[in-house]
């Protein structure tokens, strides 16, 4: 009896796909979002000027903390007058909040499927033979995110009190409230929002644990986090633009663009 020939099916083409559609628009756009905030975000950071409005007490979140003695506002003098003038203090601290979000698992997928089109969509394969997940460099660095959000509560600490200072003015002394504190408010309340709604936050809240039961503390906190998780896509977006956005004000109203409008 013969043996009937095996047909084998061509293995498919890496990133291949017979949609139609304008489903590449949505990847374009997080390219555009992305790189535009990370171009915007390290220029920021490097000009080294129009980060701090005195009279009004209004801080860029790029620069906080501001930690060098030459800081226009310093939280601690950690480092003495050797940093260089020219050197801007955000080089220092810049790190900790870009770590938090190239890490982060919902930016992952993002910046994967947008910028290296690994893959472009769900459906669409795109593994190599070798590939290992992410046991083997560079891949293996994407496991410090667990890290990254304990160094992100450290910086929405000090965020926070920049809020606190913004009701705080020299020009007129006393208690007000401004259109600045308002976006240092919002920046800071959607970076809060992001931070706690981060799977290392929810991991650190319920993970290694076998039951709940008994532990009626780690239950309450895993369940906010759970359900602040639903949105973390959002968050995600929203405190991206507020913080690109608080750092614009800040800088327009330090340069004398514009006002920093008083609302008492």
């Amino acid at each position: 009896m013969a043996s009937e020939a095996l047909t084998l099916k061509p293995r498919p083409k890496v990133n291949a796909t017979d949609r139609r559609d304008t489903w590449w628009i949505q990847p374009l756009i997080v390219v555009v979002v992305l790189g535009s905030f990370v171009l915007y975000a390290t220029w920021a950071a490097l000009i080294n000027a129009d980060y701090f409005v005195k009279a009004h007490s209004l801080l860029s979140p790029f620069y906080s903390p501001c930690l060098v003695s030459n800081c226009a506002f310093i939280h601690f003098r950690l480092i003495g007058d050797w940093w260089p003038r020219w050197l801007s203090p955000a080089v220092l601290i810049l790190g900790g909040p870009l770590l938090l979000r190239v890490t982060c698992y919902y930016y992952r997928k993002a910046y994967y499927r947008s910028f290296f089109w690994a893959p472009p969509a769900c459906s669409v394969p795109d593994a190599a033979r070798g590939y290992s997940g992410e046991r083997r460099f560079p891949l293996i660095l994407q496991n410090v995110h667990r890290y990254a959000f304990l160094l992100s509560l450290v910086v929405l600490a000090f965020l926070w009190w920049d809020v606190v200072e913004s009701f705080r003015w020299s020009d007129p002394a006393g208690i007000h409230m401004g259109v600045g504190s308002l976006v240092l408010l919002i920046a800071t309340v959607l970076l809060t929002l992001y931070s706690l709604s981060c799977h290392s936050c929810r991991y650190y809240c319920g993970g290694c644990l076998d039951s709940f039961h008994g532990k009626p503390i780690r239950t309450r906190l895993w369940n906010i986090a759970s359900r602040l998780n639903e949105k973390h896509t959002q968050f995600a977006w929203f405190s991206l633009f507020a913080v690109a956005l608080a750092d614009l004000y800040v800088r327009l109203a330090a340069s004398g663009a514009i006002a920093d409008l008083r609302i008492f």
